[in-house]
Protein backbone atom coordinates (compact mmCIF):
# COMPACT_ATOMS: atom_id res chain seq x y z
CA UNK A 1 0.00 0.00 0.00
CA UNK A 2 1.76 3.02 -1.27
CA UNK A 3 0.66 6.40 0.92
CA UNK A 4 1.14 9.93 -0.92
CA UNK A 5 2.04 12.60 1.29
CA UNK A 6 -0.07 15.60 0.83
CA UNK A 7 1.00 18.64 -1.10
CA UNK A 8 2.11 21.40 0.63
CA UNK A 9 0.59 25.01 -0.24
CA UNK A 10 2.76 27.79 -1.57
CA UNK A 11 2.23 31.19 -1.25
CA UNK A 12 2.43 33.69 -3.99
CA UNK A 13 4.08 36.94 -3.71
CA UNK A 14 2.99 39.74 -5.93
CA UNK A 15 5.31 41.53 -6.94
CA UNK A 16 4.75 45.00 -7.82
CA UNK A 17 4.48 45.95 -12.03
CA UNK A 18 7.77 47.25 -13.28
CA UNK A 19 7.45 50.97 -14.67
CA UNK A 20 9.61 51.91 -17.71
CA UNK A 21 12.31 54.48 -17.18
CA UNK A 22 10.99 57.95 -17.97
CA UNK A 23 11.66 59.27 -20.86
CA UNK A 24 13.00 62.73 -19.25
CA UNK A 25 15.55 60.70 -17.44
CA UNK A 26 16.61 58.71 -20.61
CA UNK A 27 16.66 61.44 -22.10
CA UNK A 28 18.73 63.41 -19.30
CA UNK A 29 21.40 60.31 -19.40
CA UNK A 30 22.27 60.81 -23.67
CA UNK A 31 22.76 64.39 -23.12
CA UNK A 32 25.29 63.96 -19.81
CA UNK A 33 26.54 61.08 -22.03
CA UNK A 34 27.36 63.87 -24.82
CA UNK A 35 30.02 65.62 -22.38
CA UNK A 36 31.23 62.67 -20.26
CA UNK A 37 33.55 61.23 -23.32
CA UNK A 38 36.89 63.31 -24.13
CA UNK A 39 35.88 63.40 -27.61
CA UNK A 40 32.23 65.31 -26.09
CA UNK A 41 33.92 67.34 -23.58
CA UNK A 42 36.66 68.99 -26.63
CA UNK A 43 34.29 69.63 -28.94
CA UNK A 44 32.19 71.54 -26.85
CA UNK A 45 35.28 73.33 -25.64
CA UNK A 46 36.10 74.22 -28.82
CA UNK A 47 32.86 75.41 -30.03
CA UNK A 48 32.52 77.77 -26.90
CA UNK A 49 35.98 79.27 -27.91
CA UNK A 50 35.14 79.90 -31.61
CA UNK A 51 31.51 81.54 -31.02
CA UNK A 52 33.60 83.89 -28.54
CA UNK A 53 36.39 84.23 -30.79
CA UNK A 54 33.54 85.18 -33.94
CA UNK A 55 32.37 87.45 -31.16
CA UNK A 56 35.62 89.47 -30.39
CA UNK A 57 36.75 89.26 -34.03
CA UNK A 58 33.34 91.15 -34.78
CA UNK A 59 33.31 93.61 -32.12
CA UNK A 60 36.69 94.85 -32.20
CA UNK A 61 36.50 94.99 -36.14
CA UNK A 62 36.29 98.16 -38.65
CA UNK A 63 32.52 97.50 -39.39
CA UNK A 64 31.67 96.40 -35.69
CA UNK A 65 29.29 100.26 -35.51
CA UNK A 66 26.99 98.23 -38.55
CA UNK A 67 26.28 95.43 -36.31
CA UNK A 68 23.28 94.77 -34.34
CA UNK A 69 21.60 91.77 -32.79
CA UNK A 70 20.89 89.92 -35.99
CA UNK A 71 23.78 90.49 -37.32
CA UNK A 72 26.37 89.69 -34.89
CA UNK A 73 23.98 86.60 -33.96
CA UNK A 74 23.77 84.79 -37.29
CA UNK A 75 28.26 84.08 -37.56
CA UNK A 76 27.87 83.26 -33.59
CA UNK A 77 25.41 80.36 -34.63
CA UNK A 78 27.67 79.20 -37.45
CA UNK A 79 30.34 77.18 -35.51
CA UNK A 80 27.81 75.49 -33.58
CA UNK A 81 25.70 74.65 -36.70
CA UNK A 82 28.63 73.27 -38.18
CA UNK A 83 30.78 71.09 -35.16
CA UNK A 84 27.70 70.21 -32.69
CA UNK A 85 25.92 68.03 -35.22
CA UNK A 86 29.53 65.77 -35.14
CA UNK A 87 28.37 64.99 -31.01
CA UNK A 88 24.79 64.52 -33.04
CA UNK A 89 26.33 61.80 -35.07
CA UNK A 90 28.58 60.24 -32.09
CA UNK A 91 25.15 60.07 -29.51
CA UNK A 92 23.77 57.71 -32.05
CA UNK A 93 27.11 55.48 -33.38
CA UNK A 94 29.32 55.32 -30.25
CA UNK A 95 27.72 52.66 -29.02
CA UNK A 96 27.55 50.29 -31.88
CA UNK A 97 30.92 51.30 -32.24
CA UNK A 98 32.53 50.58 -28.87
CA UNK A 99 29.66 47.33 -28.95
CA UNK A 100 28.03 48.93 -25.92
CA UNK A 101 24.69 48.43 -26.88
CA UNK A 102 24.15 45.08 -25.58
CA UNK A 103 24.55 46.99 -21.80
CA UNK A 104 22.15 49.87 -22.83
CA UNK A 105 19.32 47.56 -24.57
CA UNK A 106 19.63 45.14 -21.22
CA UNK A 107 19.24 48.18 -18.84
CA UNK A 108 16.77 49.54 -21.42
CA UNK A 109 15.09 46.97 -23.89
CA UNK A 110 12.85 49.15 -25.88
CA UNK A 111 15.27 50.41 -28.37
CA UNK A 112 12.67 52.93 -29.52
CA UNK A 113 12.31 54.33 -26.51
CA UNK A 114 16.38 55.22 -26.62
CA UNK A 115 16.36 56.18 -29.93
CA UNK A 116 13.89 59.09 -28.80
CA UNK A 117 16.21 60.10 -25.90
CA UNK A 118 19.43 60.23 -28.01
CA UNK A 119 17.17 62.59 -30.56
CA UNK A 120 15.71 64.90 -27.50
CA UNK A 121 18.85 65.07 -25.91
CA UNK A 122 20.62 66.04 -29.11
CA UNK A 123 17.66 69.04 -29.75
CA UNK A 124 18.13 69.93 -26.07
CA UNK A 125 21.69 70.05 -26.55
CA UNK A 126 20.48 72.40 -29.98
CA UNK A 127 18.56 74.81 -27.21
CA UNK A 128 21.69 74.93 -24.94
CA UNK A 129 24.14 76.09 -27.70
CA UNK A 130 21.78 78.53 -28.78
CA UNK A 131 21.27 79.99 -25.58
CA UNK A 132 24.89 80.28 -25.17
CA UNK A 133 25.32 82.05 -28.41
CA UNK A 134 22.96 84.23 -27.22
CA UNK A 135 24.64 85.52 -24.40
CA UNK A 136 27.79 85.81 -26.14
CA UNK A 137 25.92 87.65 -28.68
CA UNK A 138 24.18 89.95 -25.68
CA UNK A 139 27.52 90.40 -24.58
CA UNK A 140 28.91 92.06 -27.61
CA UNK A 141 26.28 94.35 -28.34
CA UNK A 142 28.03 97.50 -26.27
CA UNK A 143 30.86 97.45 -29.00
CA UNK A 144 27.56 97.79 -31.70
CA UNK A 145 27.23 101.95 -32.75
CA UNK A 146 24.12 100.80 -33.49
CA UNK A 147 21.55 103.58 -31.71
CA UNK A 148 19.19 100.47 -31.20
CA UNK A 149 20.88 97.01 -31.03
CA UNK A 150 18.65 95.04 -29.21
CA UNK A 151 16.27 94.97 -32.31
CA UNK A 152 15.46 91.94 -33.80
CA UNK A 153 11.97 90.37 -34.66
CA UNK A 154 10.61 87.29 -32.41
CA UNK A 155 10.72 85.63 -35.55
CA UNK A 156 14.48 85.98 -36.49
CA UNK A 157 15.08 84.61 -33.25
CA UNK A 158 13.19 80.99 -33.57
CA UNK A 159 14.90 80.97 -37.24
CA UNK A 160 18.25 81.21 -35.65
CA UNK A 161 17.37 78.78 -33.42
CA UNK A 162 16.02 76.54 -36.08
CA UNK A 163 18.71 76.87 -38.28
CA UNK A 164 21.20 75.12 -35.57
CA UNK A 165 17.67 72.77 -35.04
CA UNK A 166 18.25 71.55 -37.93
CA UNK A 167 21.76 70.92 -38.37
CA UNK A 168 22.24 69.36 -35.48
CA UNK A 169 19.48 66.94 -36.25
CA UNK A 170 21.21 66.21 -39.70
CA UNK A 171 23.74 64.87 -37.47
CA UNK A 172 21.53 62.64 -35.97
CA UNK A 173 20.11 61.23 -38.97
CA UNK A 174 23.45 60.33 -40.77
CA UNK A 175 24.18 58.68 -37.40
CA UNK A 176 20.84 56.59 -37.38
CA UNK A 177 21.20 55.74 -40.83
CA UNK A 178 24.96 54.63 -40.87
CA UNK A 179 25.91 53.24 -37.52
CA UNK A 180 29.52 54.08 -37.82
CA UNK A 181 31.25 57.10 -36.51
CA UNK A 182 34.21 57.15 -39.27
CA UNK A 183 32.02 56.79 -41.83
CA UNK A 184 29.08 58.74 -40.82
CA UNK A 185 30.91 61.69 -39.75
CA UNK A 186 32.75 61.49 -43.19
CA UNK A 187 29.64 61.39 -45.20
CA UNK A 188 28.20 64.37 -43.15
CA UNK A 189 31.19 66.92 -44.30
CA UNK A 190 31.21 65.32 -47.72
CA UNK A 191 28.05 64.47 -48.86
CA UNK A 192 26.20 67.57 -48.78
CA UNK A 193 29.24 69.67 -50.41
CA UNK A 194 29.61 68.03 -53.34
CA UNK A 195 25.65 67.75 -53.91
CA UNK A 196 26.33 71.80 -53.84
CA UNK A 197 29.13 71.17 -55.99
CA UNK A 198 26.91 69.13 -58.39
CA UNK A 199 24.28 71.23 -58.73
CA UNK A 200 26.28 74.18 -59.76
CA UNK A 201 28.50 72.43 -61.89
CA UNK A 202 26.12 70.24 -63.94
CA UNK A 203 22.79 72.17 -65.50
CA UNK A 204 20.24 69.44 -65.38
CA UNK A 205 20.86 69.28 -61.73
CA UNK A 206 20.55 73.21 -60.92
CA UNK A 207 16.88 72.61 -60.69
CA UNK A 208 16.98 69.85 -57.87
CA UNK A 209 19.56 71.19 -56.16
CA UNK A 210 17.35 74.34 -55.57
CA UNK A 211 15.04 72.64 -53.56
CA UNK A 212 17.44 69.91 -51.80
CA UNK A 213 20.50 71.69 -50.94
CA UNK A 214 20.04 71.54 -47.59
CA UNK A 215 23.16 73.96 -47.10
CA UNK A 216 20.97 76.58 -49.40
CA UNK A 217 17.56 75.97 -48.08
CA UNK A 218 18.72 76.05 -44.22
CA UNK A 219 20.81 78.91 -44.67
CA UNK A 220 17.92 81.04 -45.83
CA UNK A 221 16.87 80.95 -41.96
CA UNK A 222 19.21 83.74 -41.36
CA UNK A 223 17.94 85.70 -43.75
CA UNK A 224 15.34 88.65 -42.43
CA UNK A 225 12.81 87.73 -44.74
CA UNK A 226 11.44 83.93 -46.17
CA UNK A 227 9.05 83.75 -48.48
CA UNK A 228 6.40 80.80 -48.95
CA UNK A 229 7.99 79.30 -51.23
CA UNK A 230 11.65 79.46 -49.55
CA UNK A 231 9.59 77.72 -46.62
CA UNK A 232 8.57 74.63 -48.96
CA UNK A 233 12.09 74.57 -50.19
CA UNK A 234 13.52 74.34 -46.93
CA UNK A 235 10.95 71.13 -45.86
CA UNK A 236 11.36 69.66 -48.97
CA UNK A 237 15.25 69.28 -48.11
CA UNK A 238 14.49 68.89 -44.68
CA UNK A 239 12.36 65.63 -45.58
CA UNK A 240 15.29 64.63 -47.99
CA UNK A 241 18.02 64.50 -45.60
CA UNK A 242 17.26 64.60 -42.24
CA UNK A 243 13.63 62.52 -42.57
CA UNK A 244 14.25 59.84 -45.13
CA UNK A 245 17.54 59.33 -43.62
CA UNK A 246 16.41 59.28 -40.03
CA UNK A 247 13.22 56.72 -41.11
CA UNK A 248 15.43 54.04 -42.34
CA UNK A 249 18.10 54.22 -39.32
CA UNK A 250 15.22 53.69 -36.71
CA UNK A 251 14.38 50.73 -39.29
CA UNK A 252 17.95 49.56 -38.75
CA UNK A 253 18.08 49.93 -34.95
CA UNK A 254 15.24 48.10 -34.31
CA UNK A 255 16.44 45.04 -36.62
CA UNK A 256 19.46 44.85 -36.39
CA UNK A 257 21.76 42.03 -34.22
CA UNK A 258 23.49 43.34 -30.96
CA UNK A 259 26.36 41.64 -30.63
Amino acid sequence: MTVTAPARATATVATPPHSPVPLWRLTAVELRKMADTRSGASLLAVVGLLAAAVVTVLSLSSDAPEFDFGGLLGPTVLPAAVLLPVLGVLSVTSEWSQRTTLTTYALVPRRMRVAAAKVLAALALAVLAYAACLAATAAALPFAGDPDPWHLPASALGKAGLFLVVNVLLGVAFGMLLLNSALAIVLYFVLPIAWSILGEMVAALARPAEWLDLSVTSGLLLEPVMTGRDWARLGASVAVWIVLPMVLGLVRVARREIK
